[in-house]
């Protein structure tokens, strides 16, 4: 029995899933463990160029098990979409299951995700504005509604009926909203059509809605080979992140035991993603943002928009400090490295191994609790010599030029942790494993 978790090291976008999808083919299980519709994975194979949502990224290994797992929020219109999508690709979907425990994200979260966000002005977020939030408070606060719900009518006309009041009471408190966004409170708080898209939604579900832990449990005890798919990065996670410019769940792996639904101590090896440099969708601190031309070039290389959102993602050198923090909290085995190939162009490389304050010259090899204080740390910089070669041909670490290998072996030592498998281009076969 082998269990992998495949971790974010860094804010999100590392290429998680096109790692699981990679890794998939030799297993039994994948389970998504957390998150919404918010994330987005893009997968690269033979099938062609796919942008899931909710799906587990090991969807397109017929042999291979699906799980949306007990710690996602389900949007079951969305996925129901996304279904679709697949089906039209020529994916049956017949391997994909749903945790009856799961949560559901509700019409009237993405509403208040939206007012949320107006209301913080020149502070938001910046949330994709998909409900996932406010859909773990109200589960946290022990009102949400389930994917059990959801195949139980009654129950579930039930729930939302005694749901709504309290939505429409708590939208009456934003000030100008009942005006300025009349259509959509209206849409968001409409009994009956929430319960007919819903339901119906269902209807199209409830064959793949399963006894999650059972599904998981029966795995675990025949040996199988399980991977538990992340969501977001470490620097995101709502314990360790950069407070509050985090999601609402945990992607680290006490996050994934939480969400799959198996004991902590079933995960024997943890498999962090960072990318060869660093991005993030949102606002919030980015100690090596790159506002310029070498930061524009990252994002052309590296076509980096968000999945979901399509937002272009801000963009910069790579942060060891960032990455470092998150193997000490996630326990890495080994790290596979994206997108080396979009480094190709550069003459010369920084990477930033450590931060000093301005105000008073210390130097922080860590990330601070304090986000005042993370917002004004500067990086302090190493340079590394750049290729300027082609290598999304190469095949072997054998075939890397020797300067992308001395980056490679540099962040590795930085990390101290090994870096197991170097990716340097989307498609399956452009993963090197060392």
């Amino acid at each position: 029995m082998s269990v992998i978790a495949v971790v974010g090291a860094q804010w999100g976008d590392e290429g998680k899933g096109r790692v699981v999808d990679y890794l998939a083919e030799d297993a039994e299980l994948v389970i998504r463990y957390g998150g919404g519709n918010n994330a987005g994975h893009t997968v690269v194979n033979p099938h062609g160029h796919f942008k899931l949502h909710l799906i587990p990224s090991g969807i397109f290994h017929p042999g291979t098990r699906n799980l949306l797992g007990n710690g996602v929020v389900i949007n079951p219109p969305a996925l129901v979409a996304e279904l679709d999508g697949l089906r039209g690709a020529g994916f049956d979907g017949d391997n994909l299951f749903i945790s009856d425990r799961a949560h559901l994200v509700m019409p009237y979260h993405v509403l208040l995700d939206q007012l949320e966000e107006r209301e913080r002005g020149a502070g938001k977020l910046g949330t994709t504005s998909r409900g996932i939030g406010p859909a773990y408070v109200d589960k946290v606060a022990r009102r949400g509604l389930r994917v059990i719900d959801l195949v139980e009518p009654e129950t579930f006309r039930a729930r939302l009926a005694a749901a709504l009041p309290r939505i429409r009471r708590v939208v009456a408190g934003y000030p100008g909203a009942a005006d300025e966004m009349a259509d959509e409170i209206d849409a968001a708080t409409d009994e009956a059509r929430i319960a007919d898209a819903y339901l119906a939604a269902g209807t199209r579900l409830a064959r793949h809605v399963v006894d999650g832990q059972g599904l998981v449990d029966e795995s675990l005890e025949r040996g199988e080979r399980i991977l538990l798919e992340g969501q977001l990065g470490t620097m995101r996670d709502l314990d360790w992140g950069i407070y509050p410019y985090v999601t609402s769940s945990s992607p680290i792996p006490g996050g994934a035991s939480l969400g799959a639904g198996l004991p902590a101590v079933a995960i024997d090896q943890v498999l962090g993603v960072a990318k060869a440099y660093t991005t993030a969708v949102g606002a919030g601190p980015l100690p090596t943002e790159l506002e310029d031309a070498d930061g524009e070039l990252l994002r052309d290389r590296g076509q980096e928009y968000g999945t979901s959102t399509g937002r272009a993602r801000r963009c910069g050198w790579y942060d060891a400090v960032a990455v470092r923090f998150s193997v000490r909290l996630a326990g890495y085995s080994s790290i596979a490295l994206t997108k080396v190939d979009v480094l190709d162009a550069f003459d010369r490389i920084l990477v930033a191994r450590a931060y000093r304050d301005p105000a008073d010259g210390r130097e922080w090899t860590t990330v601070p609790a304090s986000t005042s204080v993370y917002e004004r740390l500067e990086p302090v910089y190493e340079e590394l010599p750049g290729w300027q070669a082609d290598t999304t041909a190469c095949r072997t670490w054998a075939e890397l030029p020797a300067a992308a290998r001395a980056y490679v072996e540099r962040l590795e030592e930085l990390a101290s942790v090994p870096i197991s498998h170097v990716s340097v281009g989307p498609e399956r076969a452009q993963m090197i494993v060392r």
